[in-house]
């Protein structure tokens, strides 16, 4: 998609259809006359559950920036309020509640996330960043009983699918968790107060507390609002979007590297390829038509595979980051060995990297090291990799345990440690640094 200079606003929706980014809304005709007749102010949330957003995120990350690049007005919510009661919606018992001090950090941290994927630049359709605990806060439970619950029937709550589920599961729903519906009700109708905000966006699993607001508002105001969810991704063998053998692919670098983060993506099916390009990146619809073509010329070079990879590193990470990735994937269609010093230096930082002393590696058993940089979750599982080949130094596999030497150093500075086919872990020998961490 190109950056609209102009208002175009009432394309949007179509745009959206066409990527396949449209799940449900309120009425489909007042929608589109509403984004046709000029801009409007849409908002997203994002409960700060984790110290990062994931993978599974970018979709409504992405929608913001879709209708902001179309010259509508995106606000971005943290929910430092919702969060500290968790959503219930595709839970089966109550979730831990967060600390303050967690929640704080946490908070910060998906805020950072979040202004990268928007312009805050001056100007008519300036994004902005909130926390809903700013007007939640200071709210006594009097009051929010009167402003809010008055107007809400359990008969409504109960009918909606999120809580439905809860009810009927053998942990039930607290009354803490039952409220979150009234919460992200209540936010919908702040915005609309004091941001004039007049439409909500989110996952699809998030219909039902996005109606509730849409209804809040009509019931205290009088006016319609509007609503749009995009389905949750899902990949084509049925696995869910986001997840690898290790755990969630986050959008924090300390978490999920840029160079893993590339590779989860080159690494995705030829059946999900152009979904995802269309859904998980502002390439025009035209240009994936084009990528898709010359890929289906040699879909063994995975070429539509490398440019969703390059595409969302680099809208998370950033177009260094996402260069420095892909040079360290395209060094592996070759032996390590055979890379040059200069070509190894580049995997520096793009992938998983322990920098360490010389005798922190020449000497040491191996599976001592790949426990302690984090590759194996303890000895006793390093051990059982080698005992089904499957842990490797410079690509090749351990048939028993051993100690490094010289003749495992690669031009005198460099060990590539590997697990499995895919996770690697570069160590770099700098005696200036002994002991530092990745």
């Amino acid at each position: 998609m190109d950056d609209h200079s102009s208002w175009s606003g009432g394309a949007v929706l179509g745009d959206l259809i066409e990527r396949g980014l449209v799940h449900d809304t309120t009425d489909p005709d007042l929608l589109r006359a509403r984004l046709e007749d000029g801009p409007i102010t849409v908002y997203c949330g994002f409960d700060p559950t984790a110290e990062s957003l994931h993978v599974g995120n970018l979709v409504p990350l992405l929608l913001l920036r879709r209708f902001q690049l179309f010259g509508h007005r995106p606000i971005a919510l943290a929910g430092g309020a919702t969060g500290m009661i968790g959503d219930p919606g595709g839970r089966s018992e109550e979730r831990n509640l967060l600390d303050q001090a967690t929640l704080d950090r946490n908070v910060m941290a998906i805020k950072h996330q979040l202004e990268q994927f928007l312009d805050f630049t001056p100007g008519p359709n300036q994004a902005l960043l909130v926390d809903n605990r700013e007007w939640t806060a200071p709210m006594g439970v009097l009051e929010f009983l009167r402003d809010v619950g008055k107007y809400v029937t359990v008969n409504t709550m109960l009918a909606k699918e999120s809580i439905r589920a809860r009810v009927a599961s053998e942990h039930g729903i607290s009354f803490t968790e039952f409220s979150y519906m009234l919460l992200q009700a209540n936010d919908f109708h702040w915005l609309y107060q004091h941001l004039d905000c007049e439409m909500q966006v989110g996952g699809s699993d998030q219909w039902g507390n996005i109606t509730a607001g849409v209804d809040l508002i009509r019931r205290k105001q009088g006016v319609s609002v509007h609503a749009l969810t995009v389905p949750l991704i899902t990949k084509a063998d049925g696995t869910k979007f986001g997840k690898t053998a290790t755990g969630a692919v986050w959008l924090d670098p300390d978490r999920t590297s840029p160079y893993d983060f590339f590779q989860y993506f080159v690494r995705c099916d030829d059946q999900d390829v152009e979904r995802f390009l269309k859904q998980l990146t502002l390439l025009p619809l035209e240009e994936i038509a084009g990528i898709m073509a010359k890929h289906e010329e040699h879909p063994e070079e995975r070429f539509a595979q490398r440019r969703l990879a390059r595409e969302v590193t680099e809208l998370v990470h950033g177009p260094v980051a996402a260069r420095e990735a892909e040079q360290a994937s395209s060094g592996f269609t070759r032996a390590v060995a055979d890379l040059a010093p200069p070509e190894l230096e580049a995997l520096v930082d793009a992938m998983p990297t322990a920098h360490l002393a010389r005798g922190e590696v020449l000497g040491v058993d191996v599976v001592d090291l790949v426990a302690r940089i984090g590759l194996v979750g303890s000895k006793g599982e390093g051990r059982r990799l080698i005992a089904q080949a499957g842990l490797y130094v410079n690509d090749e596999a351990l048939r028993e345990p051993r100690h490094l030497g010289p003749a495992d150093v690669l031009h005198d500075r460099f060990v590539m440690l590997r697990r499995g086919k895919k996770q690697r872990y570069l160590v770099v020998i700098d005696d200036k640094e002994p002991g530092s961490g990745s």
